[in-house]
């Protein structure tokens, strides 16, 4: 079983003098030698390295406390997540899993083996708590894969203690820094090690910015493709938000297809946009439970207890936990499934031979501005139906509708900012705006509907009915706010379009 680790560290080139003396730092009371540690890491990665392209590593390491499998995700400058597996010969399930979406097909093999001789120092407080771990690592590096090179180098390593204050390397780093000491030009051992033994190649040409139409709308879509591949290991780790986030990257790349079809041929995005659609409701079986669970028994929170009739939260739960399964188990298995690396295939080969229509080549402040006014059109025509429906049905329907609209615009607008700018900008937060309100009428709906599900099954077993009329009652009453607010918001949103 896996295990995760918030890794928090610096590395700072070292000129064989070993480690300078440290105990006049704020907070350190001693530096304890913890010996020497010799450490024989091979990582692994794909043969054109994607894993390294997204600052992942890949490694099996035998040697020092924690042998075993490393599986490291970049958070932040210095700051990576690192999910432990115990030492095998082949890699774990779990961490294959956690980069499917990027090796999909392609083997991973040993790229470079890394022997380290560390010497091991701890910094400890009055208290004799740890507050970081000190390596000076002398470093032997083996091309594996893609070179036969080698290198060697000495670095000092400098980790924050489990749960430590971050701050505390600044102070670390400005004693380093006072004895002459200075941060490494790599942000890894193994970046180092893949710079130094790669074979001789002419410098890469660097990426031309956006110029046409068809260069900003790939843009957005490779925007959207990274997301939904850097989200998938986040997703099978049950990390908060990530799967309500790789449901919208979802949707933002299958509105793109949809508003910019000038741009992209939608004889071969519509079926990309098709199988879009089936990975977000997916993504959203448990997800909108989820958040309806939440608004109901919110709801129920601010009932008076005198107007609590019958076991009303105990009905709720029994409701809230019916579901089919495990929702982590029935998602790793969608992100497994042939079906979905399928589609990242797909992708992939949109933004490396994309469909260009003849408007991909034209202005781009033209061709995005007409789209997105476009896409507005259709929101004006929906939310003016809806301002004239009686309250009911058909209103809510429309209402919905016009939410969905409003969602494929901001999107649209979103694509449109690099070339548009300030007007876009504009755009995209009333639509966000408005997208949130009519959100609101929707959830309402849905509440409504779950209420008089639940109320019917609570009178079939004899069971007072009450409560659930009253957050009926109450539900409608912020259906009929949102309907009311509603004029008066959607003439603010008409003037930010009509300035594209």
């Amino acid at each position: 079983m896996a295990d995760t680790k918030r890794e928090i560290e610096r590395k700072y080139e070292s000129d064989d003098s070993g480690l300078p003396d440290l105990t006049g730092v704020a907070g350190v009371a001693a530096v304890l030698d913890k010996g020497v540690a010799h450490l024989d890491a091979t990582y692994h990665d794909t043969a054109d390295q994607r894993l390294t392209a997204s600052s992942i590593t890949l490694r099996r390491r035998t040697g020092g406390t924690d042998a075993g499998w490393h599986l490291k995700f970049p958070v932040a400058p210095g700051v990576r997540d690192e999910i432990q597996a115990p030492l095998s010969d082949t890699l774990p399930g779990d961490l294959a899993g956690l980069v499917r979406s990027r090796v999909r097909d392609a083997d991973l093999v040993p790229v470079v083996r890394l022997r380290s001789d560390r010497h091991v120092h701890h910094l400890v407080d009055a208290g004799g708590r740890l507050l970081a771990e000190i390596g000076v690592d002398a470093v032997r590096a083996q091309r594996l894969t893609g070179g036969s090179g080698s290198a060697q180098w000495t670095e000092i390593e400098v980790e924050l203690a489990d749960d430590g204050d971050p701050a505390f390397l600044d102070k670390v780093d400005k004693r380093l820094r006072k004895a002459g000491v200075r941060p490494s030009g790599s942000a890894s051992k193994l970046a180092r090690a893949l710079a130094e033994t790669a074979p001789k190649k002419p410098p890469a040409a660097r990426a031309a910015a956006p110029e046409t139409a068809g260069d900003h709308v790939l843009a957005y879509v490779r925007q959207q493709r990274d997301a939904i591949v850097g989200l998938d290991p986040a997703v099978r780790r049950d990390t908060e938000d990530s799967v309500h986030s790789m449901r919208v990257a979802t949707r933002r790349m299958r509105s793109t297809f949809k508003s910019f079809g000038t741009v992209l041929d939608r004889t071969v995005t519509d079926p990309i946009g098709a199988e879009l659609k089936w990975l977000a409701g997916e993504l959203g079986v448990d997800r909108d439970r989820e958040v309806l669970d939440e608004r109901l028994f919110a709801a129920l929170d601010e009932v008076p207890h005198t107007l609590l009739s019958g076991p009303v939260a105990d009905r709720l739960r029994h409701w809230a936990g019916d579901r089919p399964g495990g929702a982590s188990a029935r998602l790793i298995g969608v992100l497994d499934s042939r079906r979905y690396l399928a589609l990242l295939d797909a992708v992939d080969g949109v933004l490396t031979g994309p469909p260009l229509r003849e408007a991909a080549g034209k202005r781009p402040d033209r061709v995005l501005a007409k789209a997105v006014r476009k896409d507005f059109a259709k929101v004006s025509a929906l939310v003016g139906q809806a301002l004239e429906l009686e309250p009911g049905t058909d209103r809510d329907v429309a209402i919905h509708e016009a939410r969905k609209k409003t969602k494929r615009t901001r999107y649209a607008a979103e694509a449109a900012v690099p070339v548009l700018g300030k007007r876009a900008k504009a755009l995209v937060k009333s639509m966000k705006g408005l997208q949130n309100l009519l959100g609101e009428h929707q959830d309402s709906v849905m509440a409504r509907q779950t209420l008089r599900e639940i109320s019917a099954v609570a009178h079939a077993a004899g069971e007072s009915a009450f409560t659930y009329g009253l957050l009926y009652g109450r539900e409608e009453g912020r259906a009929a706010a949102v309907e009311a607010e509603l004029p008066g918001f959607w003439a603010g949103a008409e003037g930010g379009a009509d300035a594209l």
